[in-house]
């Protein structure tokens, strides 16, 4: 179960259980979460849920979102964070996952990159930059899988690898945003939209360009992919394949 107690002076006000894809806070009376306070703004914030994972993005308020002290545009939330609107202070509960403590200031949630690179594929945290990157990324990911139209079935996706010392391996993607490559040479997410999978650019070094689909390159902004593209990120080419 997802909860939000709302306190304010330290006394708890309300609890609310978040079940709904979007739930709405603000001071006006239409939204799911009503905060009656002139330091909350009409439409403050909203809270978008994709399965049990949880965003919040700030919806340009007078008075900003904060979660755990650090003023947040969007932000993926975890068991255990404290929001702050106006003057009142939310704490968010997930009940399906471990309570985790706080994210120090400047800091955010630690991204792992898959290393296709490497024999039987390790998981590396990457740095702030790429952290940052991914936390935008996954807010936008839950802001279109919200106002998606209906559910959509996508079909089972892979990446075959096709070189390297993973070569012959496959990898399923089972998440809504993968992220794989080599930190400091060359990172790309592979992500989960209703309307398909797509591929992104989010790091290079200095002379390692970018990832590539069929051989052309792939930029910053999401390039669809179709069954049996070559992609190749970091020096590791792999196929992707949907079922």
């Amino acid at each position: 179960m997802l909860k939000l107690t709302i306190s304010h002076d330290s006394k708890i006000q309300s609890e609310y259980e978040i079940a709904a894809n979007t739930t709405t806070l603000g001071r006006n009376k239409d939204n799911d979460i009503c905060i009656d306070n002139l330091s909350v703004s009409g439409h403050h914030a909203h809270i978008l849920m994709i399965g049990v994972d949880c965003f919040i993005e700030d919806l340009n308020s007078s008075n900003g979102t904060y979660v755990n002290g650090n003023l947040i545009k969007k932000y993926a939330l975890k068991s255990g964070d404290e929001i702050k609107i106006g003057k009142y202070q939310l704490n968010f509960m997930n009940d399906s996952i471990p309570t985790t403590p706080a994210v120090p200031e400047g800091e955010f949630e630690k991204t792992m990159i898959i290393r296709p690179d490497s024999v039987g594929m390790p998981e590396k945290a990457g740095n702030s930059n790429i952290d940052k990157q991914m936390g935008e990324i996954a807010a936008k990911l839950a802001s279109e899988h919200s106002s998606a139209k209906a559910p959509v079935k996508l079909n089972k996706a892979s990446l075959q690898l096709l070189s390297g010392a993973n070569s012959g391996k496959t990898l399923p993607l089972t998440k809504i945003l993968t992220t794989l490559g080599k930190p400091g040479v060359q990172v790309a997410a592979i992500t989960r939209r209703p309307t398909g999978y797509y591929i992104l650019h989010v790091e290079g070094g200095a002379n390692s360009g970018h990832p590539t689909i069929n051989g052309d390159p792939v930029g910053s902004k999401a390039s669809p992919l179709n069954n049996n593209d070559i992609i190749e990120v970091a020096g590791i080419k792999m196929e992707f394949n949907v079922s």
